[in-house]
């Protein structure tokens, strides 16, 4: 079971990447930001999904869904508008992971450049 964080974009759902889609149809709970994720990236979700808005949900409520999937070893898609690095509460969630022992990925929306030099790069 991985909780797969993807980048589901700028709100233009063709600018979803194939691997995304890919991760999106592969996994039986779909946990997505509300009104900011188009409702056509959530068309790849399998048909009986799980699929859960978590706009209204406290960080916690959240985790609850997580750590319910991850008992029943389902895959997560966990999708976050924009750009993954920046815009988002990835972070907060990424730490509880790590306490839970859950497994990750990040999937972000697209490389748009190469990475910087190692020496640019916080540890």
């Amino acid at each position: 079971m991985t909780v797969h964080f993807i980048g589901a974009g700028p709100g233009a759902p063709d600018l979803l990447t194939l691997r995304g889609r890919d991760l999106i149809a592969g996994s039986p709970v779909c946990l997505y930001a509300g009104s900011l994720i188009p409702v056509a990236v959530l068309d790849h979700c399998p048909p009986c999904a799980r699929i859960v808005n978590t706009a209204p949900l406290e960080l916690d409520q959240i985790m609850a869904e997580i750590a319910t999937a991850h008992a029943a070893g389902h895959d997560v898609a966990r999708l976050h508008s924009g750009d993954l690095s920046v815009w988002s509460a990835m972070g907060e969630q990424l730490r509880r992971l790590r306490a839970m022992d859950i497994p990750f990925t990040v999937r972000p929306v697209s490389q748009r450049s190469p990475p910087p030099p190692l020496r640019w790069r916080q540890s």
